[in-house]
């Protein structure tokens, strides 16, 4: 990545991971927009990014309707990604693995709101069972279930995905149709009396815009407030473990969603699990530091409790990421800022960042471009009501 070229563009994103590359290519395929793209990131090894510590997941089980059609686009997208890339032999096929997640409910009320969602889910197409104990037992018969009473699975359009290839594409098709990525640390923002006019880098380069974009992941409150704007995006770590099983399973393990907090699913010959800290607190934004007893003493257990065949396993490895968490409802910040309409959020996805970024990038070029959501309508997302602290409820945040 170079400096920036020009000393305006119509559209600069900061933010050059998952959902800034989205964006840019959306933009950059969309013909009635036609401008000029200049995305700005900071670390263009992407090695702290969230993107690069992502576990690649995609569900459609949500309780809110919006969430649920936004991954819905998001699987459709992947199984079409060659198609989606105009028919390029060099794009590869992103496979689907659609083992699904299975959410355990110990309790009543839990299993309530496990039948709840599924009727939501079912009514927009999604394919998810409300299982009883039984059902699960039957299907997976490795489960210790004394205290589960029932749970939620989808087999269709539910699992992991090759999440880097995505991103990579990306950038590469961005850049192919004229998007400009240049290697900056934006430490200012200009506003004027009816919006931002541009942004400052720390070598002194200033760049002026028509449009802003805000897609720095943990760092969205920083960024936010250069312009004079708070939002409740913060920082928060996330514990990922991958093991090998001396007993390995005979068939795949869902993406499983424990009472405990933890979750465990199949990641090729190896196992995956992770989960958050106990006590969930914000952090620095370069603290990636591991605790490994989180998986001596929360992860494992629960793991072997769930499936006994896992009493014997091998750590082989383990890193952390940060969720770009929003603490006002842990669901994304989308669209302009009032009283600073060219000045576009698109942030706090609280670990649903990757599967919602095909759409919330296709939804935010048609935003800068139109005006107005066309093919789904995000404006439940609307940053603004964390301005006004009005929560958006969604049940099914992990």
């Amino acid at each position: 990545m170079a400096a920036p070229r020009l000393q305006r563009y119509d559209v600069v994103i900061i933010g050059g991971a998952m959902h800034g590359a989205s964006l840019a290519w959306w933009l950059s395929r969309t013909e009635a927009f036609g401008g000029t793209v200049l995305v700005i990131e900071r670390d263009p090894t992407y090695t702290f990014a969230s993107t690069s510590h992502t576990n690649s997941c995609i569900r459609q089980q949500f309780s809110n309707e919006a969430n649920i059609r936004v991954s819905q686009f998001g699987a459709s997208f992947i199984r079409n990604f060659r198609s989606f890339m105009g028919d390029d032999p060099d794009v590869p096929d992103l496979t689907l693995q659609s083992f699904g997640y299975l959410y355990l409910a110990d309790t009543q009320e839990f299993a309530h709101s496990l039948r709840q969602a599924q009727a939501v889910q079912v009514a927009l197409g999604a394919a998810t069972r409300h299982m009883t104990r039984d059902e699960i037992a039957a299907a997976y018969p490795f489960y210790q279930l004394d205290d589960i009473v029932a749970g939620n699975h989808n087999l269709v359009d539910e699992g992991y995905f090759d999440g880097g290839t995505m991103f990579d594409w990306f950038r590469r098709k961005a850049r192919q149709n004229g998007v400009e990525f240049a290697h900056g640390d934006v430490t200012g923002i200009t506003r004027g009396k009816t919006g931002v006019d541009g942004v400052t880098l720390a070598d002194g380069t200033s760049v002026s815009c028509g449009t802003l974009v805000n897609a720095t992941g943990p760092r969205a409150a920083a960024t936010a407030a250069m312009a004079g704007i708070d939002i409740p995006v913060v920082p928060r770590k996330r514990f990922t473990f991958v093991f090998d099983a001396a007993r390995p399973l005979e068939q795949d393990l869902p993406l499983t969603i424990d009472p405990s907090g933890v979750h465990v699913r199949s990641d090729g010959r190896y196992y995956m699990a992770g989960c958050g800290p106990d006590e969930d607190l914000d952090v620095a934004y370069d603290d990636f530091a591991a605790d490994h007893a989180i998986w001596q003493d929360k992860v494992w257990p629960a793991v072997a409790t769930r499936i006994p065949q896992f009493d014997t396993v091998k750590l082989v490895n383990e890193w952390v990421g940060h969720y770009a968490y929003n603490t006002l409802d842990q669901n994304a910040l989308l669209g302009p800022v009032e009283g600073c309409p060219n000045f576009i959020f698109v942030n706090g996805f609280s670990g649903h960042g990757l599967q919602q970024a095909p759409a919330v990038g296709r939804g935010i070029a048609e935003l800068i471009t139109y005006g107005e959501y066309r093919a789904i309508d995000l404006s439940a997302f609307d940053v603004n009501r964390a301005l006004r602290g009005e929560r958006f409820l969604e049940k099914a945040v992990i």
